[in-house]
């Protein structure tokens, strides 16, 4: 006649409630430093493409630079040379790449330009 014996594992009295802390820790530690600084960005991207106006420099995503000659909506026209112009999406002018272009400091209001 056989005898089996099955061996177990210590219970896991203390992991065990340690463990919903651990992952509620794992969360916290992605929102603040994943989520909340890209929201923040976001909410930055917003309010800088809601301030777009005629006459400032911007770069816009792609890395054209140009200055806006007439905003229309969420429309925007660029001057990127004497007389040539292209149309774009507000969404489309970066506001990290203008600043590390231009400077927080950018050309701003209207601006003559030679013809």
């Amino acid at each position: 006649m056989q005898t089996l014996i099955f061996l177990q594992a210590a219970g896991g009295g203390m992991s065990s409630t340690i463990m919903p802390f651990f992952w509620i820790a794992i969360f916290a530690v992605m929102y603040f430093f994943m989520i909340r600084p890209q929201m923040r960005r976001q909410k930055e991207q917003n309010q800088f493409s809601a301030s777009l106006e005629k006459g400032r420099e911007v770069v816009t995503a792609s890395g054209m630079l140009g200055r806006i000659n007439k905003v229309e909506g969420d429309i925007l026209t660029l001057e990127v040379a004497n007389k040539v112009y292209i149309r774009m999406t507000k969404s489309a002018v970066s506001k990290e790449l203008t600043e590390q272009v231009y400077g927080k400091e950018a050309k701003q209001g209207p601006v003559e330009t030679q013809d």
